[in-house]
């Protein structure tokens, strides 16, 4: 079986730190580049975080491209209070030696699309570098075999209103324009954007016994996810009372491994652009439109599955390992406080 040709749009940022290493040791994708967009940070600095992973994870030829560095529209509003002044939790680890990024992710998404038949993108950010891909060169879209989009929500509530998820909510103009894409490109014709949001990766919650266990099986990496997640384990407490933190984007690796993981269906959606439900992703999951699925909307998850490959792939852990020990740590899914209370609200 052949790999995955996979190009990376992100903006590291923690979560998207993780999802890169699971990506970068999983032999079904061929990781022929890494874009970057502001989104938890500003694109450069998400392009100097990309290579100090990469170093670390032993893959330093990897390019890597400084996308856009403002929402095609609204003000830049950046998630530096959720993952650090530095993007990666303030863990302090220096740039990596000897490696630059290069410049102009749009050209490199064009130019490789229109070269390349079968490429993947897995979008961890906002959509802005794919909007303007849209713009400029929709014949290119051609050789696109999948988007896979860490956004949106569809039934969970926001995480930066109480509609919105934050990488629609930054740009949420780019992310408008990349749903229509899938409903009117004649490039695009037959396929659909999967949107893993939310409803599934608030499920992926990193808690502190398995921390604990990382840096048992695997020191060295357990310690670096010690220090990358510190920060954002605050974060979650002081935000939402959480004992743990929420990691979305290494669930839309995952998926890409192993589609399974997921289930969900297929609606029309849109993107709210402005006013108080700006950023909010709109699922017709009643077909109340009649217009054809543009969206792959992703709703459940086995978290315990998931947490068996992320040990496997970037801990080095044989799953018949790591299963006992997950089962005793995952005995419950994680409940945030405030869902409790509209639980009991709503039994009232």
């Amino acid at each position: 079986m052949n790999a995955r040709k996979l190009i990376i749009d992100c903006d590291p940022g923690i979560d998207d730190s993780l999802a890169l290493m699971l990506a970068a040791a999983s032999k079904e994708l061929d990781l022929v580049g890494i874009t970057t967009v502001s989104g938890n940070v500003p694109a450069s600095m998400g392009a100097k975080n990309a290579l100090k992973i990469l170093s670390m994870i032993g893959k330093p030829d990897v390019p890597v491209y400084v996308g856009e560095e403002t929402p095609l529209v609204r003000d830049y509003v950046d998630a530096m209070d959720t993952h650090g002044m530095d993007g990666l939790g303030e863990s302090g680890w220096p740039d990596a030696e000897g490696l630059t990024p290069n410049k102009d992710a749009v050209s490199f998404l064009i130019e490789t699309l229109k070269a390349t038949p079968d490429v993947t993108i897995l979008a961890l950010g906002p959509m802005t570098n794919l909007a303007k891909v849209i713009s400029r060169a929709p014949e290119c879209l051609t050789n696109l075999t999948a988007l896979v989009s860490m956004g949106g929500s569809y039934k969970s509530h926001g995480n930066c209103s109480p509609v919105a998820e934050y990488n629609y909510w930054c740009d949420p103009d780019a992310a408008a324009e990349v749903f229509r894409a899938f409903s009117e490109l004649p490039q695009l014709a037959g396929k659909k954007l999967h949107m893993i949001g939310l409803d599934v990766t608030r499920k992926i919650v990193l808690t502190p016994n398995l921390v604990e266990y990382m840096k048992c099986v695997n020191p060295g990496v357990g310690t670096r996810i010690e220090e990358l997640t510190r920060f954002y384990f605050d974060f979650h407490w002081k935000q939402e009372k959480v004992i743990g933190c929420v990691i979305n984007d290494p669930l839309a690796a995952a998926y890409l491994v192993d589609p399974s993981l997921c289930s969900g269906f297929d609606a029309y959606t849109q993107v709210e652009t402005g006013g108080l439900c700006i950023g909010q992703t709109v699922v017709d999951a009643m077909n109340f439109y009649q217009k054809a699925p543009n969206s792959h909307i992703l709703t459940q998850v086995d978290v315990r599955r998931f947490f068996l490959m992320f040990f496997e792939r970037v801990l080095g852990v044989p799953q018949e390992e790591s299963a006992p020990v997950l089962d005793q740590i995952l005995t419950a899914p994680p409940v945030f406080p405030h869902e409790m209370m509209f639980q009991k609200g709503g039994e009232a």
